[in-house]
């Protein structure tokens, strides 16, 4: 019996000592906060990475571009005091940053970051934001199809305009009858690309999707832990009335004044809340229209945002806002569990 005791004791620890070798040589955890605007993310990525010594990496496509504050509410001075941020104000206006650019910039955060010391820190990766495609680009990698052609793109939107999506629709199916029958007649911009990866590539898109050479690179090397955040729509709707409301008043018109005149009216102008604000000061919106417009707006970006997260994998949802002590604790338990 003592022998068979000491036997198991031995099995046991040697268990023990597998189970700790394993973890040390785990891939580096990476936490994605996922959430629909106004869900309290920032305050959660702050607090996960204030408990656990971690940095933040914005996945917000506004956010990268320099001088554009109110309106994308990044966040503050203050705030970025109190954790390392990533990927925040690594652009100007008037410079396209791609989801492409967005995912090679990331994944090499994420290996700054997590790696081991000497060539990385150790350190936990925070994902927050609330750009579904630059998440996705992160995670999955892109369709590495012919590049953009913008003087075609320009006259397939002008055509749809005139004609209606319907005929970009009738078009594609000639090129490419298998993927018309995955799009919608109305995704105006899905069937632009498709087009273009036709004109381009001189074969039906669905046959250029499934070349080896231009598949999906995946991220690889971390693991991923999803936090969702899904408060209740009627307080979330509540509070983006609030904050739109406070962005106006915060400046938000006289800086889309200044962006204008340095940078003229670029893309990233069109963005919710800069667009209602561009529309003020060309003197086509009142400033009460246009925070009402602003806060249907957001209202509106918030269910998209909620369809296209629950698509993630494995996401463990919390109910709540990210500024909730519950919530906290609920992550940071997720967390715990993980590293």
């Amino acid at each position: 019996m003592v022998a068979l005791a000491h036997e198991s004791a031995m099995d046991f620890s040697g268990g023990v000592v597998a189970l700790v070798s394993a973890a040390r040589t785990a891939a580096p955890l990476v936490v994605l906060l996922l959430g629909p605007t106004g869900s309290g993310k920032t305050a959660l990525s702050l607090a996960l990475a204030e408990r656990f010594g971690g940095e933040i990496v914005s996945c917000d496509s506004v956010a990268v571009y320099r001088g554009m504050d109110v309106g994308s509410a990044k966040p503050t001075t203050e705030e970025r005091a109190r954790a390392p941020h990533h990927l925040i104000d690594v652009a100007e206006p008037d410079e396209p940053f791609t989801a492409g650019e967005y995912s090679r910039a990331a994944r090499a955060a994420l290996k700054e970051i997590a790696g081991p010391v000497p060539e990385g820190r150790g350190k936990l990766p925070i994902v927050t934001g609330g750009t579904g495609l630059y998440l996705r680009a992160l995670t999955e990698g892109l369709f590495a199809g012919p590049a953009r052609q913008d003087a075609l793109r320009a006259r397939l939107r002008l055509t749809a305009r005139k004609r209606g999506s319907a005929w970009l629709h009738r078009v594609l199916a000639r090129l490419d009858a298998a993927r018309a029958a995955s799009i919608h007649a109305n995704d105006v911009p899905k069937l632009i690309r498709a087009i273009e990866v036709c004109l381009a590539g001189r074969r039906p898109m669905s046959e250029v999707l499934g070349r080896e050479d231009l598949a999906r690179d995946p991220l690889k090397g971390f693991r991923l832990l999803r936090i969702g955040l899904n408060p209740a729509r009627a307080a979330l709707y509540e509070r983006l009335n609030r904050r739109c409301a406070a962005m106006f008043a915060a400046g938000l018109v006289e800086e889309t004044r200044g962006l204008l005149e340095r940078y003229g009216p670029v893309k990233a102008l069109d963005s919710l809340g800069y667009r209602q604000a561009l529309a003020v000061v060309r003197g086509e919106l009142s400033e009460e229209a246009a925070i009402a417009a602003t806060q249907q707006g957001h209202r509106n970006y918030a269910k998209r945002q909620l369809t296209w997260f629950r698509r993630e994998p494995d996401v463990r949802w919390i109910e709540g806002f990210g500024d909730e002590a519950e919530t906290v604790r609920v992550a940071e338990e997720l967390v715990k569990a993980r590293l």
